[in-house]
């Protein structure tokens, strides 16, 4: 394990030259720049603009910008945001943590409710519960994130109950650190549902579908021959085996841990990368896009390097 771990560490470097060489090549197809925008202000003079564009590189071809761009990141330096008016890792470093949070609560939120909702309905398969269960996932797959935001959004606004958007309220400072936590997670509970609603009930589906095919295998007809309790049989014997697939999709939802949901910080007011990251792709903010792109490579190789130990940890039959 620990020789496999090294090598796919060391496959890293050249996936994430792929990733990020065919990113920035991409990203150049697209007509103009960020300094066309400015053309437009007649208070920014074009030499002013070429001094920008020749101090980033930018008056340069494609590939030689790239190479820059390498020769920057070797140093840590993953530019300037013009949008922003800051360098990249300043602006990652404003949202980074907001980001985590949401993302991380959304996980939790969608994982610790999908795989006991999912083993429940495979056992109880075909009765009231489980057609329930699968009628609700497949509203939460149907539902647009935007518009359930709107209706949560709505109904806030007629109970009350919970803050109308944004990550804290206006006299956060002021408060004890037990009531910046609560405040801080009413403002959580409304992006986390969005968010977490549709990948909830795509993972139930996934679950109780590996579920129902184990449980038919001949081992557990075996298992429950020989007397076993119908919880022991379910927990270790059946679960272990329908959760590999699973721990595959967990590595994957890890690429996406960082990246936010734009949109829906969008709507909710959340201070997020997502919505940074949005901003700079319709802005063609090429450094902050750049950066955004590596995050999600290391992130992805990352999430599915762990998905791999993970399945090697639960299941002693695979080996590498």
């Amino acid at each position: 394990m620990t020789s496999y771990i090294i090598r796919r560490l060391i496959t890293f470097v050249p996936l994430l030259l792929a990733i990020t060489f065919v990113a920035f090549m991409v990203f150049q197809l697209a007509p103009g720049n960020y300094f066309d925008t400015l053309r437009m202000n007649p208070q920014i003079s074009e030499e002013t603009i070429s001094q920008y564009e020749s101090r980033y590189h930018l008056d340069k071809s494609p590939i030689v910008q790239y190479g820059y761009w390498l020769r920057n990141l070797l140093r840590l330096d993953l530019g300037y945001s013009f949008a922003t008016m800051s360098p990249v890792t300043e602006v990652i470093k404003k949202r980074l943590f907001n980001t985590f949070i949401l993302s991380l609560s959304a996980m939790l939120f969608t994982w610790l409710i999908a795989i006991p909702l999912g083993i429940f309905c495979a056992v109880h398969q075909n009765r009231v519960s489980d057609r329930f269960f699968s009628a609700l996932s497949f509203v939460g797959l149907s539902i647009p994130n935007f518009f359930f935001a709107l209706v949560l959004l709505y109904l806030a606004s007629l109970t009350g109950l919970l803050p109308l958007g944004g990550m804290r309220a206006t006299d956060y400072e002021s408060l004890s650190a037990l009531g910046r936590a609560w405040d801080l997670l009413r403002h959580l509970l409304i992006p986390t549902i969005v968010i977490g609603t549709s990948s909830l009930a795509g993972l139930q589906r996934i679950m109780r579908g590996n579920m129902l095919e184990v449980l038919r295998a001949q081992y557990i007809t075996t298992a429950r021959a020989k007397g076993l309790p119908e919880h022991r049989v379910i927990y270790i014997h059946a679960l272990r085996n329908a959760v590999n697939p699973i721990i595959t999709v967990f590595g994957y939802s890890l690429s996406g841990l960082l990246s936010g949901a734009a949109l829906t910080e969008i709507i909710t007011g959340w201070p997020g990368l997502g919505s940074v990251m949005l901003q700079a792709v319709r802005s063609q903010d090429l450094f902050l896009v750049m950066g955004s792109m590596l995050m999600g490579g290391v992130l992805l190789m990352g999430g599915n390097l762990v998905a791999d130990i993970l399945l090697a940890w639960s299941d002693p039959r695979i080996q590498y």
